[in-house]
């Protein structure tokens, strides 16, 4: 993650959540007051969000200091600890809950990321995201499937072009849509195409799509038209496929599984921290 991106993001959360002061903290601690704790994992599982806890607590306070013990993408036990802390605790405090609940989030997405892709193993396919995030971390949402060991797909509309049914519908054809986005594509940026048919799929090779997407397709169905792509063309399969049929797809030859659940299903990982006075 960018780190100024970063930087900017916790800077707007955290004056939505401290507004003007940490009232509790304040009135119960003196300001020079110091303490030191853990952050420590509550329950298994993947963790993510070393930047999260680095430049959150930065930006409370460069008092505060921060050591990790564990890596992003760790696969961490109940009641491992994930790093140590320690500063002023009214500084802790204002930050603390911020921190977690986006330290939460993604661990708990790189979670089930890494659940997705151990239901593929011994298949070359690689699991990817979607769109489907939650508005405003996105690029928090993204980075923790990444550290569960999955994929980015576009990160913005601008990331690539996606040819759907409504575009379809509007032009006429696969055909005319390929070639009229094509005109105006540099060589950077590739098109992917969505298909619900073979003769959808004939269509999208004939127009020479750099990624053909299998959309609400059944594992057989998808290893039927994967069998009519060239190799040169990716593919990609989408739409209905949860965990609970994650494993059926093993086999079907696309290079690429989305799966919208990995962001807009996850449970936030059980997290603490746990802080003592000086």
């Amino acid at each position: 993650m960018n780190r100024l991106k970063v930087r900017q993001e916790l800077e707007r959360f955290f004056i939505e959540d401290i507004a003007s002061s940490d009232l509790t903290s304040q009135l119960l601690f003196p300001p020079d007051q110091l303490g030191a704790g853990r952050f420590f994992m509550k329950e298994e599982g993947v963790f993510a969000g070393e930047p999260i806890v680095r430049e959150g607590f930065n930006l409370i306070s460069e008092q505060i200091k921060v050591e990790f013990h564990v890596q992003d993408g760790a696969q961490l036990t109940k009641g491992e600890t994930i790093a140590t802390i320690s500063g002023p605790v009214v500084s802790i405090l204002e930050g603390e809950r911020v921190i977690l609940n986006l330290i939460q989030r993604m661990s708990g997405i790189a979670t089930l990321t890494g659940k997705a892709i151990s239901l593929l193993e011994g298949s070359d396919t690689k699991i990817c995201d979607t769109r489907k995030t939650t508005p405003g971390l996105r690029m928090f949402e993204k980075y923790a499937v990444r550290c569960g060991g999955g994929v980015n797909h576009r990160m913005t509309l601008d990331g690539g072009v996606m040819i759907k049914d409504n575009h379809i519908a509007m032009f006429g054809s696969i055909k005319n849509a390929v070639q009229h986005v094509r005109k105006a594509l540099g060589p950077m940026t590739k098109i992917e195409v969505e298909t619900e048919s073979v003769e959808q799929v004939k269509a999208a090779v004939e127009a020479k799509a750099d990624i053909i997407m299998f959309d609400n397709r059944s594992p057989q169905e998808i290893k039927e038209m994967a069998g009519l792509v060239p190799d040169h063309i990716a593919t990609e399969a989408s739409g209905g496929i949860t965990l609970e049929t994650l494993g059926t797809y093993k086999d079907c030859g696309v290079q690429f599984i989305s799966l919208g659940a990995l962001t807009h299903s996850a449970r936030g990982l059980d997290i603490s921290l746990e802080l003592e006075v000086d």
